[in-house]
């Protein structure tokens, strides 16, 4: 029985999720570039106030 993509994914925003990950690029074996991704996915609840004023953090 699977679970349908809507609840999935409501069940995740509702939660949270953390991503992260890392690209190598390499040559002969020989590590050029690496790259490390992270990723944070959440909702936000209108209920909660912002920690900074209206006009936003920047």
């Amino acid at each position: 029985m699977g679970v349908p993509l809507v609840d999935l994914l409501d069940r995740v925003l509702a939660t949270g999720v953390v991503l992260s990950g890392d690209i190598v690029i390499a040559i002969a074996e020989v590590p050029l570039v690496r790259v490390s991704l992270h990723a944070l996915l959440s909702s936000v609840s209108e209920r909660m106030p912002a920690p900074w004023p209206d006009e936003g953090p920047l």
